[in-house]
């Protein structure tokens, strides 16, 4: 397993796949479980200017009835920035470490689960891989796709691990069991312009934008969960674009970004700042990007806790910090974890893995696949 994992790992980070992904890298990852006895369905979705998008649905059923355990996770990356030691999807090895982008966010982890699917036999049970290209962006035509595909071919998991990379100071020392939820909410005050020396000929929209968002940071959302951190609002962007010193402007607009527990949905919240925003004369644009979601300790995180503790000897903290994750899509099929690994140089110039780390990374996802399979 341990030259397999580290091979499997550069083929698919030779293929550049900037989001959103499509093409060579897909190719890859489906010559890579092929020969492994997947059947694997591809397609395409959405169009410019956030598609198209290529996601992959693989699986090798197991016998009728038996369980079955999804890994998910994603084919795109950000863009690499300059300044590499190397080539960004040249990938090296330098010392123990795999430099290249996509090291460990996240085809570090792919190559780890395809491993993994080659040393747990199929009449074990049904695996599956759940890939999008389309998690590093808007994520509108990945994992939702994914899932209607699933559920039109009835394909639905019993259980799902997420291979984003949770880990933070070493290997298997963080999981995820839930994430907050997102809402952006765009903001807009629509005024009278005029001269700044006739104030009573004219509305400042900036005056009452700002009283909005003084009211909106006053709000106290909540003190959080046990597994939750407290809800908070933030503004992320401030607009009026006035260049001329003796005018008051005509219009003035704000974003706003709230993370949120379990104690609130998206919807919840987007009404209560448009009730706000309309009391100050404004108007309010919400895009929720997921909701909050929580799978409670227990049998799944226990599974995930024994793997990494037996070859690691930590004892994964179960956390619920850090941003969204298309977990928060897959929570809708099944009971899901994350698990992965170091996220320290991920997004980062050089990013790059422990090649020891995949090894037993691989080593971890098949003593979970051998668990969930057998329950």
């Amino acid at each position: 397993m341990t030259s397999t994992v580290l091979k499997l790992a550069q083929e698919l980070m030779a293929c550049p796949s900037v989001t959103p992904a499509t093409g060579a890298v897909f190719d890859c990852l489906e010559a890579q479980l092929k020969p492994l006895g997947f059947e694997v369905h591809r397609a395409l979705s959405g169009e410019a200017p956030h598609g198209p998008v290529e996601n992959l649905f693989a699986i090798r059923k197991g016998p009728e009835g038996s369980r079955h355990l999804a890994f998910a996770g994603h084919l795109d990356v950000v863009p690499p920035g300059e300044g590499w030691a190397s080539g960004a999807f040249e990938p090296e090895v330098r010392g123990e470490l795999l430099y290249g982008r996509g090291a460990v966010d996240m085809k570090g982890a792919i190559a780890a689960m395809v491993s993994a699917a080659a040393e747990v036999p199929q009449d074990a049970g049904t695996i599956s891989f759940i890939i999008t290209g389309d998690e590093e962006g808007p994520a509108i035509h990945g994992t939702l796709a994914l899932i209607e595909h699933m559920r039109s071919v009835g394909a639905i998991p019993d259980l799902c691990l997420v291979g984003e990379p949770t880990s933070v100071n070493r290997l298997g020392d963080m999981m995820k069991i839930g994430r907050r939820g997102s809402v952006n909410i765009w903001l807009e005050v629509e005024g009278k312009e005029g001269h700044v020396a006739y104030p009573h000929l004219a509305d400042n929209p900036i005056t009452r934008l700002v009283a909005m968002l003084a009211e909106l940071k006053a709000i106290k959302l909540d003190d959080g969960t046990d597994w939750f951190q407290p809800s908070n609002l933030e503004v992320t962007d401030l607009t009026v674009g006035n260049p001329a010193t003796n005018v008051i402007p005509a219009k003035a607009q704000a974003r706003i970004s709230i993370r949120f527990n379990d104690q609130h949905t998206g919807q919840e919240l987007a009404e209560r700042v448009s009730a706000i925003a309309a009391k100050h004369g404004g108007t309010a644009r919400a895009m929720i990007s997921g909701e909050a979601f929580l799978t409670p300790p227990g049998e799944f995180s226990a599974m995930i806790a024994a793997a990494v503790e037996a070859e690691t000897g930590l004892s994964p903290e179960a956390s619920t910090t850090g941003g969204t994750s298309d977990a928060r899509f897959l929570r809708a099929l099944c009971p899901v974890i994350e698990f992965g690994l170091c996220n320290a140089t991920m997004h980062k110039r050089d990013e790059a893995v422990a090649v020891p780390d995949l090894d037993a990374l691989a080593r971890i996802y098949a003593r979970v696949a051998r668990a969930a399979l057998a329950r």
